[in-house]
């Protein structure tokens, strides 16, 4: 009896050695490659090409959107200049804003900005100078199983849920000053602003009242000013206005070179003038106590209360 019993145990062992032997499951990049494909499928998307350097192994598709110069290709020790919007396969997760979401700095530190490797592989291997690229990255080479954000990733925007593959959009800018033109011409445009000149330097102004004053702004000057400091996001950065009219003084070295030439050039006591500043006359790379991207464009509302020479 025991020895049948033995048997009979010996056997249901075999038979679930078997049954797990022969059942394959597929790990996460098999995972990430069906998702992508049928990503593809559902939104009908067309020229998406698989990334074969390196030997076909990232699994991450491409599409170049528009090609740049030719022979332009970044090593990792190159600086880049770069603008990205970003949703994630389950909808839940958009960053649509390239103001925002603007990268300066070496090719071989995307991953260190906590952008994705995926991203780091396709400008390495993908983007020229100038040009413009989707990305269709996989999870295991975007944020992994722990995705990215914080608070509950079934919340709208709050955060990027484990294992999600990223449609992703990326442009890569050869020149900053001709870039920072055409995006202000084009938000002009879409916000009807009329009546705006530009100077040589890239600075775009328009005077809404003229000032009374007799007294020159110069390089030696004191302002006392109101104003309103905004990106082009909308998302305001910095202001100082009072109910009563009275401002706050700056010494004009001690604005960024935009202001500067800006005042000095269409300002006097009593003006009223706004300001679109390319990021080459704003902060460049660098930011407004942290609330200002890279890169920047920036447009400021003044009032010029007095000036002291």
């Amino acid at each position: 009896m025991k020895k049948t019993i033995f048997t009979l145990l010996l056997f249901s062992a075999i038979g679930l050695l078997s049954c797990r032997k022969n059942t394959v499951y597929p790990g996460i990049k098999q995972v990430d490659q069906q998702n992508i494909l049928a990503y593809i499928s559902a939104n009908g998307l067309t020229g998406m090409k698989r990334d074969t350097v390196g030997g076909d192994t990232s699994g991450i598709y491409y599409q170049v959107l528009l090609p740049g110069k030719a022979g332009t290709s970044y090593k990792y020790t190159d600086s880049i200049s770069f603008v990205f919007a970003l949703h994630s396969f389950d909808g839940l997760y958009s960053s649509p804003d390239t103001t925002t979401n603007h990268y300066a700095n070496y090719a071989g530190n995307i991953t260190a900005h906590a952008l994705p490797y995926a991203l780091q592989l396709i400008v390495h291997d993908v983007v020229t100078r100038g040009g413009s690229v989707r990305i269709l990255m996989p999870s295991h080479l975007a944020y992994g199983v722990s995705g990215y954000g914080t608070g509950s990733s079934q919340n709208v925007n709050s955060r990027i849920a484990g294992n999600q593959c990223l449609d992703y959009y990326i442009h890569a800018i050869d020149n900053e000053a001709s870039y920072d033109d055409l995006v202000i011409r084009n938000f002009m445009a879409r916000n009807n602003y009329s009546g705006y000149q530009r100077t040589p330097s890239g600075l775009w102004y328009f005077i809404h009242t003229p000032g009374t004053g007799t007294d020159l702004i110069t390089n030696n000057t004191t302002v006392t000013l109101t104003y309103t400091a905004d990106q082009l996001n909308g998302i305001n950065f910095d202001q100082y206005n009072t109910a009563d009219g009275s401002g706050t003084a700056f010494d004009i070295p001690d604005l960024i070179p935009g202001l500067q030439e800006g005042l000095e050039k269409f300002a006097t006591t009593g003006a009223y003038v706004s300001f679109l500043i390319p990021s080459t006359l704003a902060y460049g790379t660098g930011t407004f106590g942290g609330l200002v991207a890279a890169n920047a464009i920036v447009h400021y509302e003044i009032r010029i209360v007095s000036v002291a020479p």
